[in-house]
Order: C-alpha cells, then sequence, then structure tokens
C-alpha cells in the first residue's frame, strides 16, 4: 500500500516537470510597425506575444488598405521574417531578436516569427 502512495506520489511529479520544462510556443515580446491609417493618420501597430511559425498578417495593412506598414522593429526573443504582401507571399527580409529593425523603405503586410 505503502509503495503504491510512493509510486504514485513519484509519477505525478515527474508529469509535472515534463509540462513544467516543456517550451511555450510564442514569441516573447512586442513586435512594431508603422502605417497610414485608411482615414490618413500615421500610427503604430503592434503585436504581443506573437505565436511562432504561425503567418500573422499585420492589423491594418491588409488588403482592405492600400499602404502597407513599414518600419519594422523587432522586440521578440525570436527571428521575424516580414512579407511585403499578406499570407507571407511576396519579398521577404529577415529581422534578428531584440534589436532587428529596418527604416521605411521596407514596406510589410505579413510576419511570421521562429
Amino acid at each position: 500500500m505503502r509503495l503504491r502512495s510512493v509510486l504514485t506520489t513519484v509519477l505525478g511529479a515527474a508529469l509535472l516537470a515534463v509540462s513544467v520544462s516543456t517550451p511555450a510556443s510564442a514569441a516573447s515580446g512586442r513586435f512594431l510597425y508603422d502605417y497610414v491609417t485608411v482615414e490618413g493618420y500615421d500610427t503604430t501597430g503592434f503585436l504581443i506575444d506573437p505565436a511562432d511559425n504561425e503567418c500573422i498578417n499585420l492589423p491594418g495593412v491588409g488588403q482592405e488598405n492600400p499602404e502597407p506598414g513599414h518600419t519594422p522593429r523587432n522586440r521578440t526573443d525570436t527571428w521575424a521574417t516580414v512579407f511585403t504582401g499578406t499570407d507571407c507571399e511576396g519579398d521577404s527580409f529577415r529581422l534578428r531578436p531584440h534589436t532587428g529593425g529596418a527604416s521605411e523603405r521596407l514596406k510589410v503586410r505579413s510576419v511570421v516569427f521562429g
């Protein structure tokens, strides 16, 4: 009886250790970009802790806005690849973790992290 109790405790602790040590599937930090709204206002868009390995169409600069975003800044802990088109299509450019950025000449509409 006592052996079963000890075995259950050890097994439970092992499962907890495995679940705690599993890495999260999201970049940690912020990704920022500038754009002009449909109404003509300059603004900054951002993503907080975005998902890894998932194409993200940037809010505000999708197909509904004729102006793409620009000046991307990667402040996440993983590489970001930005694309000139929606759905991660078109020309791409990689931004390094924490300090990666580009000038307003780089036009963006979507991004993938990882």
